[in-house]
């Protein structure tokens, strides 16, 4: 599969960027606000559906993660709930992606990443204005994420 390369300008392509990061993992190290660029960047490993086995071959099938890197550019400001920014080497599972817009039609708002474990980040953004690009490394996982919601 291509490496993944999204843009996302408006809320219907932040969903997008969101259905290509759920359950992501973040390692609280790997995420920096920059005030002075305006900027707040991460570097993740999302995980990238099933590869289905070849009928003939009566194989598992299998999952993949990816290196990916997700930034965000125009960012005012950032805040962070249930994520101690000191422990670098803590996990995050993201589950989403979300816009909340200042108000009705405006350009500027919230951008939400929604983690696991009720662990939150909400950037200040002027405009939404992101990419989501896979870094090259990719390798086969024998896990799946599993969901409350799904039986196991």
């Amino acid at each position: 599969m291509p490496d993944v390369k999204l843009i996302a300008l408006d809320a219907e392509d932040l969903g997008v960027l969101s259905a290509n990061l759920q359950d992501a993992i973040v390692r609280v190290g790997d995420m920096a606000y920059l005030p002075r660029e305006r900027r707040f960047a991460l570097v993740c490993n999302r995980f990238d559906g099933i590869e289905l086995p070849e009928p003939s071959r009566r194989r598992s099938p299998r999952y993949v993660r990816r290196r990916a890197g997700l930034r965000f550019e125009r960012v005012l400001g950032a805040q962070v709930s249930g994520i101690d920014l000191a422990d670098k080497t803590r996990f995050l599972n993201l589950l989403s992606a979300t816009w909340e817009p200042l108000a009705e039609g405006a350009p500027d708002g919230y951008v939400m990443l929604i983690f696991a474990g009720d662990a939150a980040l909400r950037l200040h953004v002027e405009c939404i204005e992101a990419e989501l690009r896979d870094l090259g490394a990719a390798w086969q996982t024998a896990r799946r994420p599993q969901h409350d919601d799904e039986p196991r």
